[in-house]
């Protein structure tokens, strides 16, 4: 199984680099991947014109099953309201070949912060109750990112999301927010964040990446190897290979 994680497209006529969106359509089309996730920020201020042009976008990447999650951009100007009616509800839960994918929102309107919220947690938790290849699914970052600068705007109840997710035996997280392409592991959870895809919203020296997850089913175990492409130098690095057992 194939997943492209992207992330931080901010649509807009500011930040969105169409040859960018190009070769990257082209890149993942040509991978075949079976789910798409995007997590978060798909526009830049979260008006109607930026989510036109971001579905614009998706709707020529090919994949079976296309999960989102909004970022904190995506919640300005009343945007929850545009990103439901576009990309459907904020959070949800997939199953597809043996891999459950929970999608969380971690946003607030018109904040930066992010926090999902005790009456989440119990969904959340009950969604991860399968013996499937886990993968968790927000916006803002678990843990803090390097070359970003001064941390803000992490995740307000990060702790709390760490242990549940740890808890229920969660194979990998997917986050955005930072732009910024990076991988922690912690207590055997991989915590992957993705650059951003598209925009020229990036740091010094930095090109704009999306990340590629394959997921190999054995008999007891799943083997996960996760690459980073970088659409704008075509260069491919290998992040990760690990194998991992099934978990409950």
């Amino acid at each position: 199984m194939k997943i492209a994680h992207i992330s931080d497209i901010h649509a807009s006529k500011s930040c969105f680099l169409t040859d960018v969106a190009d070769k990257v359509v082209d890149w993942v089309n040509d991978i075949k991947p079976e789910i798409l996730i995007v997590s978060g920020d798909l526009t830049m201020d979260a008006f109607e014109p930026e989510f036109r042009q971001a579905k614009e976008f998706i709707d020529r990447i090919k994949a079976k099953e296309k999960i989102f999650v909004p970022g904190n951009h995506d919640e300005r100007n009343l945007g929850y309201k545009g990103f439901e009616e576009i990309f459907g509800p904020r959070s949800s839960v997939h199953r597809c070949g043996g891999i459950t994918i929970v999608g969380i929102d971690s946003t607030q309107p018109d904040e930066g912060e992010g926090y999902v919220g005790i009456n989440e947690y119990k969904w959340i938790e009950d969604s991860l109750e399968t013996y499937d290849f886990k993968v968790a699914v927000l916006h803002h970052h678990l843990l803090p990112v390097p070359k970003t600068g001064k941390e803000r705007n992490v995740l307000i109840d990060a702790g709390d999301m760490l242990e549940l997710f740890v808890r229920r035996g969660v194979d990998l997280v997917l986050c955005g927010h930072k732009h910024i392409s990076w991988w922690w592991s912690l207590n055997d959870l991989i915590v992957l964040n993705a650059g951003t895809a598209t925009s020229n919203r990036v740091k010094w020296g930095i090109p704009q990446s999306f990340n590629l997850i394959e997921v190999t089913e054995r008999k007891k175990s799943r083997k996960m190897t996760i690459h980073r492409l970088f659409p704008t130098t075509g260069k491919i690095k290998l992040v990760l290979k690990k194998d991992k057992k099934k978990c409950l």
